[in-house]
């Protein structure tokens, strides 16, 4: 039976210089797993929209063609009367919800429905266990962590049963254990229940072996058909694709189990080569000197909700430090104190020889940067140009620095278009650029791959191997262990509000279940972690 059905549906948007879509034409069936794969920018979120109705009903552009959902034509049936078999998620969590505690979000949808309430409080408390989120159930959604508000909006969409539930970059803020968890329970909807999920991702290594089929999204068209055949030349792909290309596995593995019974004869080969080397382009520097970022017994949190308990770190200068842990460690209230955007309850801190709440102005934002897990929350001009000149004002900069810096990390980025409007990753970019701009010596990430494509993650490297062998620290929280591999000289793991573990990246990420990239896994116990590693090591004569 078809779930969706796209007939031959082009949507453009006003000023565009190109269709959003192109004449797609496309079936999905009833009880699968879709996965949709694509740059960022390429439309995939306008598609995932047509299927709730949102384009065209609330999104702006113009819609060629015909969207059946469950049999109903969305160009005559808005989002409201879809809403019984549409749940939908989307990059932003927080524009979503209406309640303010946990347990009445999760309620929300149903009364909406007209739900019976001895039905309603069954499915809130099943969800609570689906998601593990009984723990935060009386939570008010303010103290919640990004990844944890992530997984209440697609605890608030499942509660109504939708048929088709569709969900935009749903992992980007979970940690890799909570990650696991929320994809589990979707695959015992789909498999159980006979729910379709459709679903975009950019970290495919965590997806991309649960799909049924793959949508790639190129320029506007679309492609369908199995995973491996699909991912075989796919724009984008998670590092065991990538192993795969490069060793010429066939079939070409999507799982690390699938890649580490193909990978014995790799293994014997690297065993013979000497050790791993980062990339040489450019070469990081760390400079020598007196930690540029240090914290002292910080104690920080919420009224009854202690987030941090008497934390010590310290970051020199050219290091860079990632932060890790599950949801709601303590990762970004620490990021925050440090950035003197909170001050903690205890403790001190010192950035570049200064307590950040001493300093306001020019002054702070040329000492430490930060770039929040919304990257939304520092843009206020309205189109990307006045942004991006402002940014060079605030900072005393020489015009067009802004410009040059997002053009290197996300180039095509129309310069009249309102940064609200853009994709969770362009905004992404655009933040950077704007903070980056006042090129201060110490740099705060909050999660800065959500929403990225491997493109732009690969841009994103590079810029900050840059910084790196300039002599700025880095400091950042994230939950993508690919990014770590890449980049991190040191990893210090939150639990519970307290560093419990704090040392050499690869010595800390290498052994973890959780926190080992996709190549250290599947070639363990071999020391490479990265792709590239693997082929410069591969390259080498003899």
């Amino acid at each position: 039976m078809t779930a969706v059905r796209f007939d031959r549906v082009t949507v453009a948007y006003e000023g565009a210089d190109r269709p959003a879509l192109r004449d797609v034409d496309l079936v999905i069936p009833e009880g699968e797993l879709v996965l949709v794969v694509g740059e960022t920018g390429c439309g995939k979120s306008t598609l995932l929209r047509c299927i709730n109705g949102l384009v065209p009903h609330f999104t702006g552009g113009a819609m060629t063609g015909r969207v059946l959902v469950a049999g109903r034509d969305t160009r005559t049936h808005p989002p409201r009367e879809l809403a019984d078999v549409v749940g939908m998620v989307g990059q932003d969590p927080i524009a979503g919800f209406v309640a303010e505690v946990v347990e009445d979000e999760l309620a929300y949808g149903m009364e909406c429905l007209g739900v019976p309430a001895d039905t309603m409080r069954r499915r809130v408390e099943e969800t609570l266990d689906l998601l593990g989120l009984a723990d935060l159930r009386a939570r008010p959604l303010a103290t919640l962590s990004g990844g944890q508000r992530q997984r209440v909006a697609i605890g608030a969409a499942l509660t109504s049963h939708p048929r088709i539930l569709v969900l935009d970059e749903p992992t980007s803020a979970l940690d890799p254990g909570a990650a696991e968890e929320v994809l589990a329970a979707l695959q015992r909807l789909v498999h159980d229940l006979g729910m379709t999920v459709v679903l975009a991702e950019h970290r495919l290594e965590r997806v991309v072996q649960y799909a049924d089929q793959v949508l790639v999204v190129a320029d506007g068209r679309v492609q369908v058909g199995e995973p491996a055949a699909m991912m075989a030349g796919a724009p984008v792909a998670p590092p065991v694709v990538e192993l795969g290309r490069l060793a010429g596995w066939q079939p070409l593995p999507l799982s690390v189990r699938d890649a580490r019974r193909a990978a014995t004869g790799l293994r014997a080969r690297l065993r013979a080569l000497p050790a791993p080397v980062a990339d040489p382009l450019p070469v990081p520097a760390v400079v020598s000197g007196p930690a540029a970022v240090e914290a002292r017994g910080i104690t920080a949190g919420y009224p009854r909700v202690p987030v941090l308990r008497r934390v010590g770190l310290a970051a020199g200068p050219g290091e860079v430090l990632a932060l890790m842990g599950r949801n709601g460690a303590g990762k970004s209230t620490l990021l925050a104190v440090l950035a003197g955007v909170r001050a903690p309850e205890a403790g001190t801190v010192r950035v570049g020889g200064h307590d950040p709440l001493a300093l306001s102005g020019r002054a702070l934002i040329s000492t430490v940067g930060l770039v929040p897990q919304e990257p939304a929350d520092l843009l206020y001009a309205t189109s990307v140009q006045r942004e991006l000149a402002e940014a060079d004002d605030t900072a005393d900069a020489a015009p067009g620095t802004a410009a040059r810096l997002l053009a290197a990390l996300a180039p095509g980025i129309d310069p009249s278009a309102h940064p609200r409007d853009s994709s969770e990753g362009q905004r992404l970019a655009l933040a950077l650029a704007v903070v980056l701009a006042a090129a201060p010596p110490v740099l705060l990430l909050d999660e800065p791959t959500r929403g990225l494509d491997y493109g732009a993650k690969r841009r994103l490297v590079g810029l900050l191997r840059q910084l790196q062998a300039a002599g700025h620290t880095i400091v950042l929280a994230t939950h993508d262990v690919e990014l770590v591999a890449e980049v991190a000289t040191r990893v210090a793991v939150l639990a519970d509000g307290e560093v419990v573990a704090d040392g050499a990246a690869g010595d800390v990420v290498r052994g973890s279940p959780l926190f080992a990239p996709q190549v250290a896994k599947i070639l363990a116990p071999e020391p490479w972690l990265t792709v590239g590693e693997v082929e410069r090591a591969l390259a080498v004569p003899g």
